[in-house]
């Protein structure tokens, strides 16, 4: 795959993820309150979110993931990640993921990423794209179908986390009608 773009919107930019971000990433994932639902456990040390970056920028370079920095336009403060997993070409689809620090929680950044993602994943030929969201993250199910996201199901015991199962909802969104 070449290269990710930077992407900009009128007070984010969408970048590649580098290695340099570890110290901000792990600021997010080791963050509770950020992970509380996203289907794993906080990062203990630096070396994990290294790690983690280290595997997630092998599989940007093939192409098996899509995923963004989310920086503040004006500081170049990174606040959070987007970007797509389990993607499979020959159907056009892909999930999406994505999570900020919690002091920019309730902004819009959130909305405005989304928005940008899904522009950008139209260009990639993904013209499905699913969300997992445990059933109660409701600020997330609201951002999503206030993007046009449309509930499909309940999938039971879907995720687990803190040794216990978790309902998710399955979110789908059509970048192309």
């Amino acid at each position: 795959m070449t290269r990710l773009p930077v992407i900009e919107t009128d007070r984010l930019r969408l970048r590649p993820l580098q290695m340099e971000d570890g110290p901000h990433v792990f600021a997010i994932f080791s963050n509770e309150r950020v992970l509380r639902h996203y289907g794993m456990e906080p990062h203990q040390t630096l070396e994990e979110t290294e790690q983690m970056l280290t595997h997630m920028l092998a599989q940007i370079e093939t192409g098996a993931i899509i995923r963004f920095a989310i920086e503040l336009r004006e500081s170049n403060t990174l606040i959070g990640t987007i970007g797509f997993h389990n993607r499979a070409p020959s159907h056009r689809r892909a999930e999406i993921g994505y999570e900020l620090s919690p002091e920019y929680w309730r902004t819009g950044y959130a909305t405005e990423a989304l928005q940008a993602a899904l522009q950008f994943a139209a260009t990639c030929e993904i013209e499905r794209v699913g969300a997992i969201v445990y059933i109660d993250n409701i600020a997330s199910q609201r951002m999503l179908e206030k993007n046009g996201f449309i509930q499909e199901g309940r999938l039971h015991n879907y995720m687990r986390q803190h040794g216990q199962s978790h309902d998710v909802y399955l979110y789908s969104c059509m970048t192309r009608n």
